[in-house]
């Protein structure tokens, strides 16, 4: 699938990205950065809406726009939580009201499903319209239905997808109880080198406009995307290997593998094992001590490589070894969570 536009939302901008200008955090739960939304967005719906969907929608439109066209012939979007601060308000009225006069709006607007019902709307795009909630394999699962679009459906020209997920005020601190992030004192910038167990974690938005056929525009493409939901260290360096092979790619001549290490000692040696010797020549880099961890945080991996190949650029702030490539033409990306939903997504230069 060749890539013709794509946009990121994310706790760092692109201009600090390239720019060597990262900055670092000290809490755990951080919010992505804040953009001109007015651009975009009725100030009259802007006000209506939660972080996730503006975010959504900004994205979509940039995308769009780079690529140049007006509507989709399908939107397929990715989300691990959906619009968890619309949850919230219903919540909390529930309550403020003792269970009566709620307005359904909150309510409306909380579905996981209301990212992709909303970029319709604005669009006035009647196509094909699907979100995937597979916790963090869900915008993997997005990248695969739009090939099943592309292959199933005659007349499908180009899709828009997308991944999107949001921090909440009173549910994203939940994830402290369970151990999922890291308790004390942080430096965001130094996570990758922890001794405890937890990551930190944000919110973003990444779309992409995807066509089957080379354009003019298209400037990467997305060759290939699987998804394990369970897989053992052994069998996980197997696996990858057959992913390459079967893409007409050996492993020598993969040049950037981007690995969703995130501070976690107690899974990330799925990373460490295959940083030491599967890819122990190939250039490695890391992003989520800088954007933090959340479900979809793999479409802005696939942003990042994407853009890497489109500026033939390779942020140093981001390696986590001391080779060093000028023109990178293949980036493999690599995430896993919780030691579950293992994912591989390979993209290459065109």
């Amino acid at each position: 699938m060749y890539i013709n536009g794509m946009a990121s939302i994310a706790a760092q901008t692109e201009e600090d990205l390239f720019a060597e200008n990262l900055q670092s955090f000290s809490e755990n739960i951080f919010p992505a950065t804040s953009v001109n939304y007015k651009e975009y967005i009725k100030p009259m719906m802007l006000r209506r809406m939660s972080k996730a969907i503006k975010m959504g929608l900004v994205t979509a439109k940039r995308a769009l726009n780079e690529a140049g066209v007006d509507v989709p012939d399908s939107i397929i979007v990715g989300t691990g939580e959906g619009c968890k601060q619309d949850t919230e308000k219903f919540l909390e009225n529930i309550l403020d009201e003792n269970e009566s006069f709620l307005t359904p709006t909150a309510f409306i607007q909380s579905t996981h499903n209301t990212v992709g019902g909303q970029i319709a709307l604005d669009l006035k795009c009647t196509g094909y319209n699907m979100t995937y909630t597979q916790n963090s394999a869900s915008f993997e699962s997005a990248l695969i239905d739009a090939k099943l679009q592309f292959t199933e459906e005659m007349g499908t020209r180009c899709v828009l997808v997308g991944g999107v997920d949001e921090i909440a005020r009173i549910s994203t601190p939940f994830y402290n109880l369970d151990g999922q992030l890291k308790a004390g004192e942080i430096n965001t910038a130094k996570i990758l080198q922890s001794s405890s167990e937890g990551t930190i974690t944000s919110e973003g938005a990444a779309f992409f406009l995807l066509s089957e056929i080379r354009t003019q525009d298209s400037f990467a493409e997305i060759s290939d995307c699987m998804i394990y939901r369970n897989i053992s260290e052994e069998k996980l360096q197997e696996e990858i290997s057959w992913f390459l092979k079967k893409n007409d790619l050996k492993i020598e001549e993969l040049d950037v593998v981007i690995l969703g290490n995130n501070g976690d000692t107690r899974y990330d040696h799925y990373y460490k094992q295959l940083q030491e010797d599967l890819f122990k020549n190939t250039l490695q880099l890391g992003y989520k001590n800088w954007v933090g961890d959340y479900n979809t945080v793999t479409a802005y991996a696939c942003w990042l490589g994407a853009e890497i190949l489109k500026r033939k650029e390779i942020p140093q702030q981001l390696k986590l070894n001391n080779l060093s490539l000028k023109q990178p033409t293949s980036i493999l990306v690599y995430n896993q969570y919780l030691g579950k939903n293992h994912s591989l997504t390979l993209l290459r230069s065109l």
